[in-house]
Parts: structure tokens; C-alpha cells; sequence
């Protein structure tokens, strides 16, 4: 997965630096409520399609990838498009959270370049991140506990609802 997604994460995250100042944030929030939406619709009706969908392509992670890059650096959400590509392919959820800690970390070492050079960084904002630091690491902490914890089938469900609410605020602020 990461062999795809991360070539189509670079080119996202070089688009939306070029393009910034040309996208409004509530026109990439409609776009990425709409794709959430759009795929939780999926996954609910894909237990009616009469056959086995094909496993998504390698242009599929790139495209996919391409538009999490582009939509994580201009309004810091590119999950969604992320879990386009990844939740229909029913990894195990270890391997899915795993494969989604690195690609969620390469797509921000990505994000550095671009937002020092459109002046994106203030002592502010890093004493902010500094003292938040504890808190993210004791978050992780409940994070990895929580998923070992939950059975894959319930894990699954509860991922598909909060992609669920996160597109119907994305959705309500993009308008």
C-alpha cells in the first residue's frame, strides 16, 4: 500500500504548495466531506453488489494518495481520501493502523518544506505543538491500546462511523 500511496502523497502535497493560495479551504472541506460520505455510502452498499469488486490498482493508491497529500497539507484532513483506498481492502487491523501511522508520517515530514516556505511556521504555533507533545504521545498510548482491545469486525464499524460524522461536518463547513 505505502509503495503507492506515498508516490501520489509527494505529488499532492507539491500541488496543494503550488496551488494554495488558488483553493479555498471550504471548497477542499466539500471535497473531502463529500469523498467521506461517498465512501461510507460504499461500504454500506457494497454487501448488495451481486459479485467481488477487483482489488483497487496501483493508479488507484497513486490518485488516492495524491488527493490525502493535496488535502492534508491545505486543511490538515487527508484521511478520507486515505481510507478510500485502504478500508475496502479489509487489512487486518493491526496491519491497516500500522500502514496508516507511516503513511501519516511521511505525508507530514512531506508537509515541513512547503509550509516553512509559504511562511506557515510561527514560535507560537511550535511552543503550542511543544507543550500539546506529552498529550500526543499519551494519546498514541491509548490509541494502540484500544485497537488491540477491539475485535476487527466492531473495529471496522467504528471506523466506518466516525468517517461518517467527520464527512457530514466536513460537508456542513465546506458549504
Amino acid at each position: 500500500n505505502l509503495k503507492v500511496l506515498l508516490p501520489g502523497c509527494v505529488a499532492g502535497v507539491g500541488l496543494a504548495w503550488l496551488f494554495t493560495a488558488h483553493v479555498s479551504d471550504a471548497a477542499v472541506r466539500l471535497m473531502v466531506g463529500l469523498i467521506a460520505l461517498g465512501f461510507v455510502a460504499y461500504a454500506f452498499f457494497r454487501h448488495f453488489l451481486p459479485r467481488e469488486l477487483p482489488k483497487p490498482r496501483a493508479a488507484h493508491g497513486v490518485f488516492w494518495g495524491a488527493l490525502s497529500g493535496f488535502t492534508t497539507t491545505l486543511i490538515q484532513i487527508g484521511a478520507p481520501p486515505y481510507y478510500a483506498f485502504v478500508l475496502p481492502q479489509r487489512l487486518e487491523k493491526m496491519i491497516f493502523v500500522g500502514t496508516t501511522v507511516m503513511f501519516f508520517a511521511a505525508a507530514n515530514a512531506l508537509k515541513v518544506a512547503p509550509y516553512f516556505a509559504l511562511g506557515q511556521f510561527s514560535s507560537t504555533g511550535l511552543w503550542t505543538s511543544f507543550a500539546l507533545f506529552p498529550l500526543a504521545i499519551a494519546s498514541n498510548y491509548l490509541g494502540i491500546w484500544l485497537v488491540r482491545r477491539t475485535p476487527e469486525a466492531i473495529f471496522y464499524q467504528f471506523t466506518n462511523v466516525i468517517v461518517f460524522l467527520i464527512g457530514c461536518e466536513l460537508t456542513r463547513q465546506g458549504v
